[in-house]
């Protein structure tokens, strides 16, 4: 059940990107190239705001007060173990042979010696990770952000990485339901783990006099172009919108 119902709302976020980026053209003289639907992105960020200050940050709030932090730290590692499989596949995808060899020990050390994950004996022993997800995999073959589009509860997108999605669920234990039947409970535990890492940097952008929307977009964009190039993007005057592959990859 729950396997069905991830993959429904994948497919529904591959029709979302497929419906914006062909709407793209419809867009007025001065949309932001970077963002041509900031009207709708706008709306469902309102939407996330809403979502997350009644639900999330008060679930994430308590979680951090009150869970002993030896027990968060046990669930992070845990579902960091869980991303190092999706690495593994990522990285060995991209060519990256040492990063994939390392994240396969990770996984292997972690979820024996660690005890499924709880403790990070591969830290410990110098293995490093190398987070990699399935949108990078297509940018690293020169696919393209294309336009940035704001999914509802899952946040900043883009095209390309809203495609990546449904490889990244179908790898990753938690969404493929592999773990028996504590998937739903599972995924809820790792959106408020998640969630309550970033409270403080959440507290921060809301005193602050910015604008959020656009901060968040710029800072996504960003993190996500330098991501694809492992720190070293090339200087361009606009990130890539190209839903093409380049001709050459980096």
């Amino acid at each position: 059940m729950t396997r069905q119902l991830f993959s429904r709302l994948a497919y529904g976020l591959l029709v979302l990107g497929a419906v914006l980026s062909m709407t793209g053209c419809a867009t007025g003289p001065q949309s932001n190239p970077v963002d041509p639907f900031e009207p709708m992105n706008r709306g469902v960020f309102r939407f996330n705001e809403s979502l997350d200050d009644n639900v999330l940050k008060p679930v994430a709030s308590g979680y951090r007060d009150y869970t002993p932090s030896l027990v968060q730290t046990g669930v992070r590692n845990v579902f960091n173990n869980f991303s190092d499989v999706s690495a593994t596949l990522n990285n060995g995808l991209q060519l990256k042979g040492r990063q994939a060899a390392s994240s396969l020990m990770r996984v292997v050390v972690n979820s024996t010696l660690g005890v499924y994950g709880i403790f990070d004996v591969a830290s410990a022993i110098h293995l490093e990770r190398y987070p990699e997800d399935f949108g990078q995999t297509l940018g690293y073959w020169g696919v393209g952000s294309g336009p940035y589009v704001v999914l509802p509860v899952l946040g900043p997108s883009s095209v390309r990485d809203t495609a990546g999605l449904p490889v990244d669920w179908h790898v990753d234990p938690v969404s493929n339901a592999r773990i028996a039947s504590f998937g739903p409970e599972t995924q809820i535990l790792r959106v408020v783990d998640k969630r309550a890492s970033y409270l403080a940097a959440g507290n921060i952008l809301n005193e602050a006099s910015i604008d959020k929307y656009a901060f968040l977009r710029d800072a996504y964009l960003q993190r996500r172009r330098s991501q694809i190039y492992d720190g070293n993007p090339p200087t361009e005057d606009l990130p890539d919108q190209s839903l093409a592959p380049s001709s050459s990859s980096k």
